[in-house]
């Protein structure tokens, strides 16, 4: 039985999108609602996080008279890492995924946004990458020395994290990125992204 003691949050801001933020992820956003425009000043001023969670149904702009967005119940704690006005009632703002999140119960509010009660997951336990495994991890350095280096800390030598870096890179279903994002086992969410490695050729 895990020790975690389940932390709370009430009225956490969400920011529903058709993608799925993970844990030490990071995540460009090109912001214009004026729902979401208030809501990223305040928390840039404040240094308060706000809610990534992946759509289900609906769109995320918000449409006069459509139905209310539905979204998954697991989503990230954002923390905004930069944040510049080009223009006015334009935000660009770079974002990193923390800690994942259970909702507990939400509610769209008059102008639009969406305020939930939610519970904070544990964080990924460490865990060493078994030998079957070690090669998802040297073909993820390899692709960053290719393209750019990791952002934050690379932690090759992680389940968790190798599994997380690889889930935001391959061409995923937007259904199946959210599975692997409520996985509670790093081990799992790696053995996962092995088997599609495997038949992308990536990993033999």
């Amino acid at each position: 039985m895990s020790s975690f003691p389940a932390l709370r949050l009430s009225n956490l801001p969400l920011f529903p999108l058709n993608a799925t933020l993970f844990p030490q992820g990071r995540l460009p956003l090109r912001v214009f609602e004026v729902r979401y425009l208030d809501l990223m000043g305040r928390c840039h001023k404040a240094g308060a996080p706000f809610g990534v969670v992946t759509l289900t149904a609906g769109r995320e702009l918000l449409v006069p008279g459509a139905p209310p967005e539905q979204m998954q119940s697991v989503g990230t704690l954002a923390h905004i890492e930069s944040l510049q006005q080009t223009q006015p009632g334009l935000l660009h703002v770079v974002c990193r995924g923390d800690q994942r999140f259970r909702i507990d119960a939400r509610r769209r509010l008059r102008h639009g946004l969406w305020v939930a009660d939610v519970t904070l997951l544990e964080h990924d336990r460490v865990v060493a990458l078994p030998p079957d495994l070690e090669m998802t991890a040297r073909a993820l350095r390899q692709v960053h020395e290719r393209t750019a280096p990791a952002a934050g800390q690379a932690r090759y030598d992680e389940a968790g994290w190798v599994a997380n870096r690889w889930a935001e890179l391959l061409p995923l279903p937007l259904g199946t990125q959210y599975q692997l994002l409520a996985l509670d086992n790093p081990l799992i969410r790696l053995e996962v992204i092995g088997d599609w490695l495997a038949r992308a050729g990536i990993c033999a």
